[in-house]
Protein backbone atom coordinates (compact mmCIF):
# COMPACT_ATOMS: atom_id res chain seq x y z
CA UNK A 1 0.00 0.00 0.00
CA UNK A 2 2.36 2.63 -1.24
CA UNK A 3 -0.15 5.46 -1.06
CA UNK A 4 -2.31 4.24 1.84
CA UNK A 5 -5.94 3.29 2.33
CA UNK A 6 -8.80 4.20 0.02
CA UNK A 7 -12.39 4.19 1.34
CA UNK A 8 -13.74 2.24 -1.65
CA UNK A 9 -11.22 -0.54 -1.13
CA UNK A 10 -11.92 -0.53 2.62
CA UNK A 11 -15.60 -1.16 1.87
CA UNK A 12 -14.83 -3.84 -0.72
CA UNK A 13 -12.44 -5.53 1.72
CA UNK A 14 -15.09 -5.78 4.43
CA UNK A 15 -17.68 -6.92 1.86
CA UNK A 16 -15.43 -9.83 0.90
CA UNK A 17 -14.72 -10.67 4.54
CA UNK A 18 -18.34 -10.61 5.81
CA UNK A 19 -20.49 -10.65 2.64
CA UNK A 20 -23.71 -11.85 4.27
CA UNK A 21 -23.72 -9.46 7.23
CA UNK A 22 -26.08 -6.50 7.02
CA UNK A 23 -24.49 -3.11 6.45
CA UNK A 24 -27.55 -0.86 6.28
CA UNK A 25 -31.17 -1.09 7.38
CA UNK A 26 -33.78 1.50 6.41
CA UNK A 27 -37.52 0.94 6.36
CA UNK A 28 -38.04 -2.33 4.49
CA UNK A 29 -34.52 -2.36 3.04
CA UNK A 30 -31.97 -4.67 4.60
CA UNK A 31 -28.79 -4.60 2.54
CA UNK A 32 -25.88 -6.97 3.08
CA UNK A 33 -22.31 -5.91 2.44
CA UNK A 34 -22.19 -8.04 -0.72
CA UNK A 35 -25.46 -6.62 -2.07
CA UNK A 36 -24.43 -3.02 -1.44
CA UNK A 37 -20.98 -3.60 -2.92
CA UNK A 38 -22.61 -4.86 -6.12
CA UNK A 39 -24.81 -1.76 -6.28
CA UNK A 40 -21.74 0.43 -5.70
CA UNK A 41 -20.00 -1.32 -8.59
CA UNK A 42 -22.83 -0.48 -10.99
CA UNK A 43 -22.90 3.20 -10.12
CA UNK A 44 -19.10 3.43 -10.22
CA UNK A 45 -19.16 1.84 -13.70
CA UNK A 46 -21.71 4.42 -14.82
CA UNK A 47 -19.62 7.36 -13.58
CA UNK A 48 -16.47 6.00 -15.20
CA UNK A 49 -18.27 5.26 -18.48
CA UNK A 50 -19.41 8.91 -18.52
CA UNK A 51 -15.76 9.91 -18.66
CA UNK A 52 -15.48 11.02 -15.05
CA UNK A 53 -12.50 10.22 -12.88
CA UNK A 54 -9.02 11.44 -11.97
CA UNK A 55 -7.04 13.42 -14.53
CA UNK A 56 -4.01 14.79 -12.62
CA UNK A 57 -2.26 12.82 -9.88
CA UNK A 58 -1.70 14.25 -6.42
CA UNK A 59 2.07 14.70 -6.70
CA UNK A 60 1.55 17.25 -9.49
CA UNK A 61 -0.87 19.43 -7.53
CA UNK A 62 -0.74 22.08 -4.82
CA UNK A 63 -2.67 21.48 -1.60
CA UNK A 64 -5.67 23.60 -2.66
CA UNK A 65 -5.95 21.94 -6.07
CA UNK A 66 -7.90 18.90 -7.25
CA UNK A 67 -7.11 16.75 -10.27
CA UNK A 68 -10.37 14.78 -9.98
CA UNK A 69 -13.94 15.31 -11.13
CA UNK A 70 -16.38 16.00 -8.29
CA UNK A 71 -19.82 14.49 -7.63
CA UNK A 72 -22.25 16.26 -5.32
CA UNK A 73 -24.41 14.18 -2.99
CA UNK A 74 -27.64 16.16 -2.68
CA UNK A 75 -29.45 13.51 -0.68
CA UNK A 76 -31.25 12.88 2.55
CA UNK A 77 -30.30 9.83 4.57
CA UNK A 78 -30.74 6.49 2.86
CA UNK A 79 -28.73 3.68 1.36
CA UNK A 80 -28.19 5.76 -1.78
CA UNK A 81 -26.01 8.26 0.08
CA UNK A 82 -23.55 5.63 1.26
CA UNK A 83 -23.61 3.82 -2.09
CA UNK A 84 -22.98 6.99 -4.09
CA UNK A 85 -20.20 8.04 -1.74
CA UNK A 86 -18.34 4.74 -2.08
CA UNK A 87 -19.06 4.58 -5.83
CA UNK A 88 -17.42 7.97 -6.26
CA UNK A 89 -14.23 6.75 -4.62
CA UNK A 90 -14.34 3.57 -6.72
CA UNK A 91 -14.47 5.61 -9.94
CA UNK A 92 -11.86 8.08 -8.60
CA UNK A 93 -14.54 10.79 -8.68
CA UNK A 94 -14.41 12.80 -5.45
CA UNK A 95 -17.84 12.97 -3.74
CA UNK A 96 -18.80 15.94 -1.59
CA UNK A 97 -21.66 16.75 0.76
CA UNK A 98 -24.51 19.10 -0.21
CA UNK A 99 -26.73 20.71 2.42
CA UNK A 100 -30.28 19.81 1.38
CA UNK A 101 -31.68 22.91 3.11
CA UNK A 102 -29.92 25.28 0.74
CA UNK A 103 -32.06 27.61 -1.36
CA UNK A 104 -31.23 28.29 -5.02
CA UNK A 105 -28.54 30.94 -4.49
CA UNK A 106 -26.76 28.92 -1.80
CA UNK A 107 -26.85 25.76 -3.90
CA UNK A 108 -25.57 27.62 -6.95
CA UNK A 109 -22.65 28.98 -4.93
CA UNK A 110 -21.75 25.56 -3.54
CA UNK A 111 -21.98 23.64 -6.82
CA UNK A 112 -20.00 26.34 -8.60
CA UNK A 113 -17.32 26.48 -5.92
CA UNK A 114 -17.01 22.68 -6.08
CA UNK A 115 -16.73 22.68 -9.87
CA UNK A 116 -19.42 20.00 -9.89
CA UNK A 117 -19.35 17.54 -12.78
CA UNK A 118 -21.99 15.11 -11.51
CA UNK A 119 -24.89 15.34 -9.08
CA UNK A 120 -26.80 12.55 -7.33
CA UNK A 121 -29.98 14.04 -5.88
CA UNK A 122 -33.35 13.04 -4.48
CA UNK A 123 -36.32 13.74 -6.75
CA UNK A 124 -37.78 16.18 -4.22
CA UNK A 125 -34.89 18.53 -5.03
CA UNK A 126 -35.36 18.30 -8.81
CA UNK A 127 -37.12 21.71 -9.07
CA UNK A 128 -34.18 23.44 -7.34
CA UNK A 129 -31.68 21.66 -9.58
CA UNK A 130 -33.74 22.59 -12.67
CA UNK A 131 -33.72 26.25 -11.65
CA UNK A 132 -29.92 26.53 -11.60
CA UNK A 133 -28.56 23.87 -13.96
CA UNK A 134 -28.22 26.29 -16.88
CA UNK A 135 -25.81 28.33 -14.75
CA UNK A 136 -23.61 25.30 -14.11
CA UNK A 137 -21.85 24.66 -17.43
CA UNK A 138 -19.57 21.95 -15.98
CA UNK A 139 -22.48 19.85 -14.67
CA UNK A 140 -22.63 16.93 -17.10
CA UNK A 141 -24.18 13.99 -15.22
CA UNK A 142 -27.48 14.00 -13.30
CA UNK A 143 -28.58 10.91 -11.36
CA UNK A 144 -32.03 11.22 -9.81
CA UNK A 145 -33.15 9.09 -6.85
CA UNK A 146 -36.89 8.40 -6.80
CA UNK A 147 -38.75 9.31 -3.61
CA UNK A 148 -42.21 10.11 -2.26
CA UNK A 149 -42.28 13.48 -4.06
CA UNK A 150 -43.17 11.80 -7.34
CA UNK A 151 -41.25 14.44 -9.33
CA UNK A 152 -40.47 13.38 -12.89
CA UNK A 153 -36.93 12.86 -14.13
CA UNK A 154 -35.27 16.07 -15.23
CA UNK A 155 -34.37 16.20 -18.94
CA UNK A 156 -31.05 14.43 -19.45
CA UNK A 157 -31.09 12.83 -15.99
CA UNK A 158 -31.03 9.08 -15.37
CA UNK A 159 -32.89 7.14 -12.73
CA UNK A 160 -30.60 5.94 -9.95
CA UNK A 161 -31.81 2.32 -9.91
CA UNK A 162 -31.60 2.07 -13.70
CA UNK A 163 -27.80 2.46 -13.75
CA UNK A 164 -26.91 0.01 -10.99
CA UNK A 165 -26.41 -2.85 -13.45
CA UNK A 166 -24.02 -0.86 -15.67
CA UNK A 167 -21.15 -3.13 -16.76
CA UNK A 168 -17.53 -2.10 -16.36
CA UNK A 169 -16.22 0.08 -19.20
CA UNK A 170 -14.38 -1.75 -21.97
CA UNK A 171 -11.11 -0.20 -20.88
CA UNK A 172 -11.57 -1.36 -17.29
CA UNK A 173 -11.95 0.58 -14.06
CA UNK A 174 -9.32 2.84 -12.49
CA UNK A 175 -7.44 1.74 -9.38
CA UNK A 176 -8.43 3.93 -6.41
CA UNK A 177 -5.61 5.55 -4.48
CA UNK A 178 -5.06 6.61 -0.89
CA UNK A 179 -4.12 9.98 -2.38
CA UNK A 180 -7.63 10.42 -3.82
CA UNK A 181 -9.66 13.22 -2.28
CA UNK A 182 -12.17 13.08 0.54
CA UNK A 183 -13.98 16.44 0.20
CA UNK A 184 -15.98 17.79 3.12
CA UNK A 185 -17.74 21.13 2.83
CA UNK A 186 -18.00 23.13 6.03
CA UNK A 187 -21.45 24.07 7.27
CA UNK A 188 -21.30 27.74 6.40
CA UNK A 189 -22.98 28.79 9.67
CA UNK A 190 -20.39 31.55 10.27
CA UNK A 191 -19.30 32.26 6.68
CA UNK A 192 -19.41 30.84 3.18
CA UNK A 193 -18.97 27.05 2.95
CA UNK A 194 -15.44 25.87 2.12
CA UNK A 195 -14.38 22.54 0.63
CA UNK A 196 -11.81 20.86 2.88
CA UNK A 197 -9.52 18.53 0.91
CA UNK A 198 -8.28 15.40 2.68
CA UNK A 199 -6.38 12.43 1.34
CA UNK A 200 -8.52 9.29 1.74
CA UNK A 201 -5.74 7.66 3.72
CA UNK A 202 -5.37 10.52 6.19
CA UNK A 203 -9.06 10.95 7.02
CA UNK A 204 -9.54 7.18 7.30
CA UNK A 205 -6.64 6.71 9.70
CA UNK A 206 -7.46 9.71 11.89
CA UNK A 207 -11.26 9.67 12.00
CA UNK A 208 -12.99 6.86 10.10
CA UNK A 209 -11.85 3.61 11.68
CA UNK A 210 -8.38 3.20 10.21
CA UNK A 211 -6.93 3.22 13.71
CA UNK A 212 -8.54 0.50 15.87
CA UNK A 213 -10.39 1.87 18.90
CA UNK A 214 -8.20 2.09 21.98
CA UNK A 215 -4.91 2.03 20.06
CA UNK A 216 -2.59 4.59 18.47
CA UNK A 217 -1.43 2.33 15.63
CA UNK A 218 -3.33 2.23 12.30
CA UNK A 219 -4.16 -1.01 10.52
CA UNK A 220 -1.15 -2.24 8.57
CA UNK A 221 -3.00 -3.68 5.55
CA UNK A 222 -6.37 -4.34 3.97
CA UNK A 223 -6.01 -7.96 5.06
CA UNK A 224 -5.80 -6.77 8.66
CA UNK A 225 -9.04 -4.80 8.19
CA UNK A 226 -10.80 -7.87 6.79
CA UNK A 227 -9.57 -10.04 9.66
CA UNK A 228 -10.77 -7.47 12.20
CA UNK A 229 -14.22 -7.38 10.57
CA UNK A 230 -14.49 -11.17 10.85
CA UNK A 231 -13.22 -11.16 14.43
CA UNK A 232 -15.86 -8.58 15.43
CA UNK A 233 -18.40 -11.39 15.01
CA UNK A 234 -21.21 -9.29 13.58
CA UNK A 235 -19.91 -5.91 14.67
CA UNK A 236 -21.90 -3.18 16.35
CA UNK A 237 -25.22 -1.61 15.38
CA UNK A 238 -25.46 2.18 15.26
CA UNK A 239 -28.65 4.21 14.93
CA UNK A 240 -27.57 7.01 12.60
CA UNK A 241 -29.58 10.09 13.59
CA UNK A 242 -27.42 12.87 12.06
CA UNK A 243 -27.59 13.35 8.28
CA UNK A 244 -24.91 11.64 6.19
CA UNK A 245 -24.15 15.06 4.71
CA UNK A 246 -22.53 15.90 8.06
CA UNK A 247 -18.88 14.89 8.38
CA UNK A 248 -19.28 13.29 11.81
CA UNK A 249 -21.98 10.98 10.43
CA UNK A 250 -19.66 9.84 7.63
CA UNK A 251 -16.87 9.26 10.13
CA UNK A 252 -19.12 7.20 12.45
CA UNK A 253 -20.43 5.22 9.48
CA UNK A 254 -16.99 4.11 8.35
CA UNK A 255 -16.04 3.24 11.93
CA UNK A 256 -18.99 0.82 11.84
CA UNK A 257 -18.09 -0.48 8.38
CA UNK A 258 -14.48 -1.17 9.36
CA UNK A 259 -15.76 -3.46 12.10
CA UNK A 260 -18.34 -5.16 9.87
CA UNK A 261 -21.10 -3.33 11.73
CA UNK A 262 -24.59 -2.23 10.78
CA UNK A 263 -25.93 1.28 10.20
CA UNK A 264 -29.62 1.73 10.96
CA UNK A 265 -31.63 4.74 9.78
CA UNK A 266 -34.95 5.80 11.31
CA UNK A 267 -37.95 5.65 8.98
CA UNK A 268 -38.51 9.42 8.93
CA UNK A 269 -35.62 11.15 7.14
CA UNK A 270 -37.54 14.36 6.42
CA UNK A 271 -37.24 15.55 10.00
CA UNK A 272 -35.95 14.29 13.34
CA UNK A 273 -38.73 12.32 15.07
CA UNK A 274 -37.40 11.11 18.46
CA UNK A 275 -40.15 8.51 18.93
CA UNK A 276 -39.47 7.06 15.48
CA UNK A 277 -35.72 7.01 16.19
CA UNK A 278 -36.18 5.25 19.52
CA UNK A 279 -38.59 2.65 18.09
CA UNK A 280 -35.96 1.89 15.45
CA UNK A 281 -33.22 1.63 18.09
CA UNK A 282 -35.31 -0.82 20.11
CA UNK A 283 -36.25 -2.93 17.08
CA UNK A 284 -32.68 -3.21 15.82
CA UNK A 285 -31.04 -3.39 19.28
CA UNK A 286 -28.78 -0.43 18.57
CA UNK A 287 -25.61 -0.35 20.66
CA UNK A 288 -24.56 3.20 19.79
CA UNK A 289 -26.47 6.39 19.04
CA UNK A 290 -24.70 9.55 17.78
CA UNK A 291 -26.26 12.92 18.61
CA UNK A 292 -25.34 16.50 17.71
CA UNK A 293 -25.68 18.63 20.84
CA UNK A 294 -28.81 19.54 22.75
CA UNK A 295 -30.80 20.06 19.55
CA UNK A 296 -30.90 16.28 19.10
CA UNK A 297 -30.19 15.01 22.61
CA UNK A 298 -32.86 17.03 24.43
CA UNK A 299 -35.92 15.86 22.44
CA UNK A 300 -34.48 12.35 22.53
CA UNK A 301 -34.17 12.23 26.33
CA UNK A 302 -37.59 13.87 26.74
CA UNK A 303 -39.14 11.06 24.69
CA UNK A 304 -37.26 8.47 26.75
CA UNK A 305 -38.56 10.06 29.96
CA UNK A 306 -42.22 10.04 28.89
CA UNK A 307 -42.20 6.79 26.91
CA UNK A 308 -41.45 3.14 27.50
CA UNK A 309 -38.51 1.94 25.45
CA UNK A 310 -36.38 -1.13 26.03
CA UNK A 311 -32.93 0.34 25.43
CA UNK A 312 -31.07 -2.33 27.35
CA UNK A 313 -28.89 -3.02 24.28
CA UNK A 314 -27.77 0.60 24.09
CA UNK A 315 -24.26 1.06 25.46
CA UNK A 316 -23.24 4.55 24.35
CA UNK A 317 -24.58 7.92 23.27
CA UNK A 318 -21.91 9.76 21.31
CA UNK A 319 -22.07 13.52 21.02
CA UNK A 320 -20.10 15.61 18.58
CA UNK A 321 -19.96 18.83 16.56
CA UNK A 322 -22.23 20.84 18.88
CA UNK A 323 -22.20 21.39 22.65
CA UNK A 324 -24.02 19.02 24.99
CA UNK A 325 -24.92 21.00 28.07
CA UNK A 326 -24.36 19.42 31.51
CA UNK A 327 -28.08 19.50 32.30
CA UNK A 328 -29.03 17.48 29.24
CA UNK A 329 -26.13 15.06 29.77
CA UNK A 330 -27.26 14.48 33.36
CA UNK A 331 -30.83 13.79 32.22
CA UNK A 332 -29.52 11.17 29.78
CA UNK A 333 -27.57 9.45 32.53
CA UNK A 334 -30.57 9.58 34.88
CA UNK A 335 -32.86 8.04 32.25
CA UNK A 336 -30.26 5.53 31.01
CA UNK A 337 -27.88 4.91 33.95
CA UNK A 338 -26.26 1.94 32.18
CA UNK A 339 -24.92 3.95 29.20
CA UNK A 340 -21.79 6.01 28.75
CA UNK A 341 -21.99 9.46 27.22
CA UNK A 342 -18.99 10.21 25.04
CA UNK A 343 -18.48 13.85 24.07
CA UNK A 344 -16.08 14.31 21.15
CA UNK A 345 -14.59 17.46 19.65
CA UNK A 346 -13.16 18.01 16.21
CA UNK A 347 -13.71 19.91 12.99
CA UNK A 348 -13.93 19.38 9.25
CA UNK A 349 -10.33 20.64 9.07
CA UNK A 350 -8.93 18.43 11.86
CA UNK A 351 -10.90 15.22 12.18
CA UNK A 352 -11.41 13.80 15.65
CA UNK A 353 -9.28 15.70 18.18
CA UNK A 354 -10.35 14.85 21.71
CA UNK A 355 -13.07 13.30 23.82
CA UNK A 356 -14.48 12.88 27.30
CA UNK A 357 -16.51 10.06 28.84
CA UNK A 358 -19.23 10.40 31.46
CA UNK A 359 -20.89 7.63 33.45
CA UNK A 360 -23.63 7.92 36.05
CA UNK A 361 -21.89 9.32 39.14
CA UNK A 362 -18.65 9.94 37.22
CA UNK A 363 -19.48 12.94 35.03
CA UNK A 364 -16.70 14.64 33.07
CA UNK A 365 -15.80 18.30 33.57
CA UNK A 366 -17.68 20.62 31.26
CA UNK A 367 -15.94 21.42 27.93
CA UNK A 368 -12.78 19.61 29.07
CA UNK A 369 -11.34 16.78 26.99
CA UNK A 370 -8.54 14.26 26.75
CA UNK A 371 -6.76 14.93 23.44
CA UNK A 372 -5.52 12.37 20.94
CA UNK A 373 -1.76 12.32 20.48
CA UNK A 374 -1.79 14.66 17.47
CA UNK A 375 -3.90 17.35 19.16
CA UNK A 376 -2.23 20.27 20.90
CA UNK A 377 -2.46 24.02 21.55
CA UNK A 378 -0.20 26.58 19.85
CA UNK A 379 0.53 30.16 20.87
CA UNK A 380 -1.37 33.18 19.57
CA UNK A 381 1.21 33.94 16.87
CA UNK A 382 1.43 30.39 15.47
CA UNK A 383 5.13 30.17 16.39
CA UNK A 384 5.33 27.29 18.88
CA UNK A 385 3.47 24.49 20.65
CA UNK A 386 2.47 25.26 24.24
CA UNK A 387 3.47 23.06 27.17
CA UNK A 388 0.88 21.82 29.72
CA UNK A 389 -0.13 24.60 32.07
CA UNK A 390 1.06 27.45 29.82
CA UNK A 391 -2.50 28.61 29.28
CA UNK A 392 -4.55 29.65 26.29
CA UNK A 393 -3.95 29.64 22.57
CA UNK A 394 -5.23 28.01 19.39
CA UNK A 395 -6.47 24.42 19.30
CA UNK A 396 -4.33 22.68 16.68
CA UNK A 397 -3.81 19.35 14.96
CA UNK A 398 -0.51 18.05 13.61
CA UNK A 399 0.49 15.01 11.58
CA UNK A 400 -2.24 13.81 9.24
CA UNK A 401 -4.09 17.01 8.36
CA UNK A 402 -5.96 18.22 5.24
CA UNK A 403 -4.19 19.35 2.08
CA UNK A 404 -6.05 22.66 1.93
CA UNK A 405 -9.30 24.37 0.94
CA UNK A 406 -10.49 23.77 -2.61
CA UNK A 407 -9.45 26.66 -4.85
CA UNK A 408 -8.29 28.94 -2.02
CA UNK A 409 -4.52 29.12 -1.73
CA UNK A 410 -4.44 32.06 0.71
CA UNK A 411 -6.93 30.62 3.21
CA UNK A 412 -5.19 27.24 2.96
CA UNK A 413 -1.91 28.86 3.97
CA UNK A 414 -3.54 30.58 6.96
CA UNK A 415 -5.42 27.55 8.29
CA UNK A 416 -2.68 24.99 7.63
CA UNK A 417 0.53 26.81 8.64
CA UNK A 418 3.98 25.31 9.00
CA UNK A 419 5.53 25.58 12.50
CA UNK A 420 9.11 24.36 12.98
CA UNK A 421 8.93 22.49 9.68
CA UNK A 422 5.65 20.67 10.47
CA UNK A 423 2.21 21.36 8.96
CA UNK A 424 -0.61 22.06 11.40
CA UNK A 425 -4.35 22.54 11.07
CA UNK A 426 -5.60 25.54 13.06
CA UNK A 427 -9.19 26.26 11.95
CA UNK A 428 -9.97 28.83 14.64
CA UNK A 429 -10.93 27.30 17.99
CA UNK A 430 -9.54 28.83 21.18
CA UNK A 431 -8.47 26.46 23.93
CA UNK A 432 -6.46 26.17 27.13
CA UNK A 433 -3.89 23.43 27.72
CA UNK A 434 -4.27 22.45 31.38
CA UNK A 435 -1.57 21.28 33.80
CA UNK A 436 -2.63 17.64 33.47
CA UNK A 437 -2.51 17.68 29.66
CA UNK A 438 -6.26 17.89 29.17
CA UNK A 439 -7.66 20.64 26.97
CA UNK A 440 -10.42 23.06 27.90
CA UNK A 441 -12.29 24.09 24.74
CA UNK A 442 -13.30 27.76 24.83
CA UNK A 443 -14.96 28.14 21.44
CA UNK A 444 -14.64 29.25 17.84
CA UNK A 445 -12.79 32.55 17.53
CA UNK A 446 -14.99 33.59 14.61
CA UNK A 447 -18.01 33.89 16.93
CA UNK A 448 -16.10 35.19 19.97
CA UNK A 449 -17.34 38.58 21.17
CA UNK A 450 -14.84 41.31 22.06
CA UNK A 451 -16.78 43.49 24.49
CA UNK A 452 -14.99 46.40 26.12
CA UNK A 453 -11.65 44.69 25.59
CA UNK A 454 -12.79 41.40 27.18
CA UNK A 455 -13.24 38.21 25.15
CA UNK A 456 -16.55 36.41 25.58
CA UNK A 457 -16.75 32.83 24.31
CA UNK A 458 -20.35 32.35 23.26
CA UNK A 459 -20.57 28.62 24.00
CA UNK A 460 -19.77 29.29 27.66
CA UNK A 461 -22.60 31.85 27.87
CA UNK A 462 -24.98 29.53 26.02
CA UNK A 463 -24.31 26.82 28.62
CA UNK A 464 -24.94 29.32 31.42
CA UNK A 465 -28.34 30.31 30.04
CA UNK A 466 -29.29 26.72 29.19
CA UNK A 467 -29.00 25.92 32.89
CA UNK A 468 -32.34 27.70 33.43
CA UNK A 469 -35.11 25.07 33.26
CA UNK A 470 -37.32 27.31 31.10
CA UNK A 471 -34.72 27.59 28.32
CA UNK A 472 -35.19 25.06 25.56
CA UNK A 473 -32.54 26.40 23.17
CA UNK A 474 -30.23 29.39 23.02
CA UNK A 475 -27.63 30.93 20.74
CA UNK A 476 -25.46 33.88 21.80
CA UNK A 477 -24.02 36.39 19.33
CA UNK A 478 -22.49 39.85 19.37
CA UNK A 479 -24.04 43.04 18.04
CA UNK A 480 -22.58 46.58 17.73
CA UNK A 481 -22.60 48.67 20.88
CA UNK A 482 -21.66 52.36 21.25
CA UNK A 483 -20.41 51.74 24.78
CA UNK A 484 -18.72 48.35 24.49
CA UNK A 485 -17.90 48.11 20.80
CA UNK A 486 -19.75 44.82 20.77
CA UNK A 487 -22.17 43.33 23.26
CA UNK A 488 -23.53 39.84 23.88
CA UNK A 489 -27.15 39.14 22.94
CA UNK A 490 -28.95 35.86 23.65
CA UNK A 491 -31.44 34.48 21.13
CA UNK A 492 -33.66 32.33 23.33
CA UNK A 493 -36.36 29.74 22.72
CA UNK A 494 -38.32 28.98 25.88
CA UNK A 495 -40.14 25.80 26.80
CA UNK A 496 -43.87 25.81 25.99
CA UNK A 497 -45.76 27.57 28.76
CA UNK A 498 -42.59 28.93 30.38
CA UNK A 499 -42.95 32.04 32.54
CA UNK A 500 -39.33 33.12 33.06
CA UNK A 501 -38.67 36.83 32.68
CA UNK A 502 -35.56 38.29 31.05
CA UNK A 503 -34.28 39.15 34.52
CA UNK A 504 -34.74 35.52 35.59
CA UNK A 505 -32.68 34.32 32.63
CA UNK A 506 -29.92 36.87 33.15
CA UNK A 507 -29.76 36.05 36.85
CA UNK A 508 -29.26 32.37 35.99
CA UNK A 509 -26.45 33.26 33.58
CA UNK A 510 -24.85 35.40 36.28
CA UNK A 511 -24.60 32.36 38.54
CA UNK A 512 -22.31 30.61 36.05
CA UNK A 513 -20.23 33.28 34.29
CA UNK A 514 -18.59 36.60 35.16
CA UNK A 515 -20.77 39.69 35.06
CA UNK A 516 -19.19 41.08 31.86
CA UNK A 517 -20.16 37.88 30.03
CA UNK A 518 -23.86 38.12 30.92
CA UNK A 519 -25.85 39.12 27.81
CA UNK A 520 -26.93 42.74 27.54
CA UNK A 521 -30.23 41.71 25.96
CA UNK A 522 -32.53 38.74 25.41
CA UNK A 523 -34.29 38.22 22.08
CA UNK A 524 -37.10 35.67 22.26
CA UNK A 525 -37.94 33.53 19.23
CA UNK A 526 -40.45 30.76 18.63
CA UNK A 527 -37.71 28.44 17.42
CA UNK A 528 -33.91 28.69 17.29
CA UNK A 529 -32.74 27.97 13.75
CA UNK A 530 -30.06 25.31 13.38
CA UNK A 531 -28.55 23.30 10.56
CA UNK A 532 -30.00 19.83 9.84
CA UNK A 533 -27.13 18.39 11.88
CA UNK A 534 -27.98 20.52 14.93
CA UNK A 535 -25.21 23.12 14.65
CA UNK A 536 -26.01 26.70 15.61
CA UNK A 537 -26.62 29.05 12.68
CA UNK A 538 -24.79 32.15 13.87
CA UNK A 539 -25.51 34.11 10.69
CA UNK A 540 -29.24 33.71 11.28
CA UNK A 541 -28.82 34.55 14.97
CA UNK A 542 -27.02 37.81 14.15
CA UNK A 543 -29.97 38.94 12.03
CA UNK A 544 -32.26 38.31 15.01
CA UNK A 545 -29.95 40.26 17.33
CA UNK A 546 -29.81 43.43 15.22
CA UNK A 547 -33.39 43.64 13.94
CA UNK A 548 -35.52 46.54 15.27
CA UNK A 549 -37.58 45.84 18.38
CA UNK A 550 -41.37 45.96 18.09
Amino acid sequence: MQDGFNLSTVFATVARAVPDQEVLVWRDRRLTYAAMDARVDGLAHYLAAAGLGSHVERDRLAGHESGQDHVGLYLRNGNEYLEAMVAGYRARVAPFNVNYRYVEDELLYLLTDARTRALVYHAEFAPTVAAIRDRLPDLAVLVQVADESGNDLLPGAVDYESVLDTPAPAGGMPVPSGDDLFILYTGGTTGMPKGVLWRNDDIYVTSMGGTPFGTDEPFTSYDAIGEAAVAANGGMTVLMIPPFMHGAAQWSTFHMITGGGKIVIADNVQRFDPADALRTAVREKAVSMPVVGDAVALPLVEEIERGSYDLSALAAINNGSAPLTPGVRDRILAALPHVIVMDAAGASETGLQMSSISLKGMEADTATFAPVEATTVVDDLFTRVLAPGEGGGWLAQRGRVPLGYLGDEAKSARTFPVIDGERFSIPGDRATLLDDGRIELLGRDGVTINSGGEKIFVEEVERALAAHPDVRDVVVVGRPSERWGSEAVAIVQLEAGATATDDDLLAEAGRHVARYKVPKAIVRVESVQRSPSGKADYRWAKTQAVQPVG
